[in-house]
């Protein structure tokens, strides 16, 4: 059977890449310290020897529109093409063209269908840097074969928070039922709080520290029952008005347990967003693992 050799969950600012790379006049004066905390972060998933790495991340209207969006969907397809032209323009991401794993993705399908989840597929998913942007900060070689979830954060309907919660509880359940010995990484990108076109979006902080406290804490400590009684469809809108993403990070402590802390914390306050970073060891850290 597969192992879950590490669960990661983090944010994925598209801009991480353009100033990571940038030099002389235009490299901005946080950068340094931006790409010294991805090294660190990195190093967890290189340490935990993956063979195979599951992304859980949202469309953000490239694909799938408010007209048609499903809940939860699972890419399954051999090769993924990415970014889309908006992001190569706007934020200057690469070109890439990534591996799948239908074996594993075919096995989602099946479990998750059997255990009460309605996961749509699609064979021509072409995926965003919700996906890339955890590539290229864990993974810039984008050597391993991927299986993409995207969830539904921004078109209403929307799933409840539970149960985002609960589909991270059986997603972990399903790949260690993988009948295939290789090391899997489940990862997972949201948001803290967060808002984009509106009045708080470039401030000193994130629109809410507040809750950003609150949701890291939340999240370090494994409190799953904590966050379920602290937010709600309705409260997200509060503190930005795409803090849904939140519940990309909620599916992640589902997949990582209740009450287990995380193994490796850190943040960084970027003026106008707070990025998380957090990775659980189910099998205990390796050793050197960063923490």
């Amino acid at each position: 059977m597969a192992t879950v050799a590490a669960v990661i969950a983090s944010t994925h600012h598209p801009f991480y890449y353009r100033a990571s790379t940038s030099t002389g006049p235009e490299r901005p004066p946080f950068a340094d310290e931006w790409v010294s905390k991805i090294g660190a972060f990195r190093d967890t998933l290189t340490a935990a020897e993956p063979d195979v790495l599951v992304l859980v991340g949202s469309d953000h209207f490239h694909q799938l529109w408010l007209d048609n969006m499903p809940q939860f969907l699972v890419g399954k397809a051999p090769f993924f093409d990415a970014n889309w032209h908006n992001e190569e323009r706007e934020f200057g991401l690469p070109r890439m063209r990534l591996a799948g794993e239908e074996g594993l993705a075919a096995h989602i399908l099946r479990q998750g269908l059997d255990a009460g989840f309605d996961l749509a597929f699609s064979n021509e998913l072409r995926i965003d840097h919700s996906v890339t942007c955890p590539i290229i900060t864990l993974r810039p070689e984008a050597d391993l074969p991927i299986v993409p979830v995207y969830t539904n954060i921004f078109a209403p309907p929307l799933p409840q928070p539970r149960r985002f919660v609960e589909l991270g509880r059986a997603l972990r359940r399903i790949v260690e039922s993988w009948p295939d010995p290789r090391r899997v990484a489940i990862i997972g990108t949201g948001h803290l709080s967060l808002e984009l076109g509106g009045p708080r979006q470039f401030g000193d902080h994130g629109p809410d520290p507040e809750f950003d406290r609150r949701a890291i804490e939340w999240i370090a400590s494994g409190d799953v029952d904590g966050c379920l009684a602290g937010v709600s469809l309705e409260s997200l809108h509060l503190p930005g008005n795409a803090t849904h993403g939140f519940m990309d990070f909620m599916l992640m402590m589902g997949v990582a347990g209740e009450g287990v802390k995380a193994d490796y914390v850190d943040s960084l306050d970027l003026f106008h967003t707070m990025e998380a970073y957090f990775t659980w060891y189910p099998g205990g850290a390796p050793e050197g693992a960063a923490r």
